[in-house]
């Protein structure tokens, strides 16, 4: 393989592997060192994403959690050990840390913060790509509404038992998240690890659907991501695809069509008596 000179030789000899496949090569591992990935949520989704992410070379990664790390994490949050649960340490640095060790190139940035309305441009202001680790509806709209509003790429997932869900959403190309879902399920309904329970693999097998399509979107090849929305079930055995290529953005759609950020700009949105 013919690259520029020794110091880009050692610069890239960790990334051989996938610089020989051919659809992605040199330029998309040079594409990808100069991206930033802002993943929102460094649980069992975001600590998975943010491994391949700078295993695979990624420029820069922000990290956006306000949680500690527990023991109840580390069958399924892959960058935590149980060091990190008896030191009561803050995921964001610990997963931090973690990646600079896997990968020293890589920049982090472990930011302390749960995500707001008031908050969330200026995290994801200089992102190329938002990946969702979060756990509530609530979250992934306003990260839907700041991605349409701002024109930024992001990747939405969720996973429950031994489910898991995702979709990739390019504002103005593909529909956004609530194109597919309007309105988010009533709080009661709306399930979570602590009392429905999930098994680790499932997590990871979305992360990495996640992963790559970040790594596309990052890498200039973004007329490669999925369109469509994937569901997988481990437990089952069963895969289903929903093709979302033919739809494009909803013009009646609450955000994306209409441009209404409710999520965002709630004050905008109150009844008025």
């Amino acid at each position: 393989m013919n690259m520029a000179g020794p110091e880009t030789n050692d610069h890239l000899a960790r990334y051989s592997r996938q610089i020989v496949y051919g659809e992605f090569g040199l330029a998309g591992q040079q594409a990808l060192a100069a991206g930033k990935a802002v993943i929102i949520g460094v649980g069992g989704l975001g600590t998975w994403l943010a491994e391949m992410l700078a295993r695979a070379g990624v420029g820069s990664l922000r990290l956006v959690d306000d949680d500690k790390v527990d023991l109840t994490n580390i069958h399924r949050q892959g960058l935590y050990d149980e060091s990190n649960a008896s030191a009561g340490a803050t995921k964001v640095q610990a997963a931090a840390e973690r990646l600079q060790r896997l990968n020293a190139q890589v920049s982090v940035d472990p930011v302390i913060a749960r995500v707001d309305r008031h908050n969330i441009k200026r995290i994801v202001k200089d992102a190329d790509v938002i990946l969702d680790g979060t756990d509530n509806f609530h979250t992934r709209y306003l990260i839907n509404d700041v991605s349409v509003k701002t024109s930024r790429p992001w990747v939405f997932a969720g996973v429950i038992g031994c489910q898991g869900q995702t979709m990739t959403i390019v504002p103005g190309q593909t529909p956004c998240l609530r194109c597919v879902l309007d309105a988010a399920p009533a709080p009661r309904e709306q399930e979570n690890a602590r009392n429905f329970g999930v098994l680790g693999p499932v997590v990871a097998a979305i992360a990495s659907i996640q992963a790559c399509e970040a790594i596309k979107i990052l890498s200039g090849k973004s007329d490669r991501i999925s369109r469509r929305l994937v569901k997988l079930d481990l437990w089952d055995n069963t895969i289903q695809t929903i093709d979302l290529a033919e739809t494009g953005p909803s013009p009646d759609c609450t955000c994306c069509g209409r441009r209404v950020f409710e999520y965002l700009h709630p004050q905008d949105h109150k009844p008025k008596h």
